[in-house]
């Protein structure tokens, strides 16, 4: 039998292979401990993405103290609330954001946004349109620059209304207005740059002042200079249910100027003095159709929402958005009521112009 000397067998054992064991072990040992310290000191998920946390937070304000922003500087607040309801789509990219740091701070602070968002406009999602009216009004800027007012006056014939509201009209455009809308509707007035066709009878039609000449030399000038760019008109419809006030109207323009801001000084002057006359007018039934140049969420038009109704937020289908007609962005075109009740509410195909008409069904 063979013997093996233990002795000699330890001898011959490798002292590097136990020394590289050894420090193998106390990698090992060093790798945990930082691994411990790391995940002590790792941030949790309510601890993670404050910025984004504070960002919602900050939108949920906005949105919910949007009539305390001030028009002071650059009519800021005009300016925020014309593209209020564009701001829930920040909603989404926070959430984007929040999903991918895995905040639960930030999924949370969500939660004011999306509830304020919801409060505003949620009741625009739905159809709210139900069947039958007595009356289709229409209104449709036509745009002074349309290629083709022939194509739009038979596009607007064709549209089913009962009353047809025009906004910039052009003295080269208005006769073919004039004769492509003669055989649908037998009534029509023309003011200035709005006019009117009607299937029903019209009558006390007169211009309404929205003040776009308010400068110091405005008194002396002519009635027919003025009346050159008029843009408000008011008239009477005769229904089989007594006599509606139409108002016809284009608000001021607007425009973004890097140096002023939100440059609104024009229309919401306008908007005052609509305002004004439309409290003044005894008549129990009224339509305002027009271009107002702004959207109804803008404090501008406190004025008037304060006595009419919107026939889209009544009884439309989503928001309405009219213009720009290539992609609606705002629903600066309205149909707004006051004593009559609106059925439904939608917007027509595009036109030669840059808006896209607006139309509403109403009833007594």
């Amino acid at each position: 039998m063979t013997q093996i000397d233990r002795a000699d067998t330890a001898d011959t054992a490798d002292p590097a292979g136990t020394a590289e064991n050894g420090q193998d072990g106390a990698d090992t040992w060093r790798t945990r401990i930082h691994r411990a310290i790391r995940s002590g000191t790792r941030p949790g998920p309510w601890q993670r993405g404050p910025v984004l946390a504070a960002l919602a937070l900050l939108l949920g304000l906005l949105m919910l103290l949007h009539a305390e922003i001030p028009n002071r500087i650059g009519h800021l607040g005009s300016l925020v609330e014309t593209l209020l309801p564009w701001f829930g789509l920040l909603v989404p990219v926070l959430l984007a954001g929040a999903l991918w740091r895995r905040s639960a701070a930030a999924a949370v602070a969500l939660v004011l946004p999306v509830t304020v968002w919801l409060n505003l406009f949620g009741g625009l999602l739905g159809d709210k349109s139900h069947p039958g009216s007595d009356l289709v009004v229409v209104s449709h800027n036509v745009d002074a620059g349309n290629p083709d007012p022939a194509g739009t006056a038979r596009d607007l014939a064709a549209s089913g209304a009962d009353v047809l509201a025009l906004e910039e009209l052009t003295e080269q455009a208005t006769g073919t207005y004039e004769k492509g809308l003669a055989k649908a509707y037998p009534y029509h007035t023309v003011q200035g740059t709005v006019g009117l066709w009607s299937r029903l009878p019209l009558s006390d039609t007169r211009p309404v002042d929205v003040k776009m000449d308010a400068g110091p030399l405005a008194d002396t000038k002519p009635a027919d200079v003025k009346m050159g760019y008029n843009r408000g008109l008011r008239t009477t419809v005769a229904t089989d249910h007594g006599p509606l006030a139409v108002y016809v109207v284009h608000l001021g323009s607007v425009r973004v100027v890097p140096r002023t801001g939100f440059s609104t000084a024009q229309r919401d002057a306008g908007a005052q003095a609509l305002a004004a006359a439309v409290a003044a007018d005894r008549n129990e039934r009224l339509v305002l159709l027009g271009d107002l140049n702004g959207t109804l969420d803008d404090r501008a038009f406190a004025g008037l929402t304060e006595q009419l109704h919107s026939a889209q937020d009544t009884a439309g289908a989503g928001f309405g958005f009219s213009w720009p007609a290539k992609f609606p962005v705002a629903r600066i075109d309205q149909i707004l009521v006051r004593g009559v009740q609106p059925r439904s509410s939608w917007v027509l195909p595009a036109t030669g112009s840059d808006h896209l008409p607006v139309a509403a069904g109403i009833t007594w």
